[in-house]
Order: structure tokens, then C-alpha cells, then sequence
């Protein structure tokens, strides 16, 4: 596996928080929301967003 430089690994860092912080919206949202055509999309979101945030950590191992 190469070798990340400082800004790759700041970079990486940054989506980190945005893939975490959109993960953590959707749920909020989809808890909030009656509508279960809504709770669903959201949730499907949650969960791609929760995929990205499991994919970007990868690059780290």
C-alpha cells in the first residue's frame, strides 16, 4: 500500500467527518420523520453514507 502524504491524509480526514456527520443527519432524520417513504430513503442514505465512511477508513489500515 503506498505511503499517504500529510495533505492526502488531511483530505481523507476532512470526508471522514462529512461522510460521519451526513451518516448521523440521515438517522436523526429518518428517527424524526412519520413518513415511511422518507424514513426509508433516509435510512438508505444512513447506510451509504455509513459505507463510505467504512470504505474512506480502509485507506487508513
Amino acid at each position: 500500500m503506498p505511503v499517504l502524504t500529510a495533505k492526502e491524509l488531511s483530505a481523507l480526514s476532512d470526508q471522514l467527518d462529512f461522510e460521519k456527520v451526513l451518516c448521523c443527519k440521515y438517522q436523526s432524520a429518518a428517527q424524526q420523520t412519520t413518513d415511511e417513504q422518507l424514513k426509508s430513503c433516509f435510512t438508505q442514505m444512513a447506510g451509504r453514507h455509513k459505507q463510505n465512511y467504512g470504505t474512506l477508513l480502509g485507506y487508513l489500515h
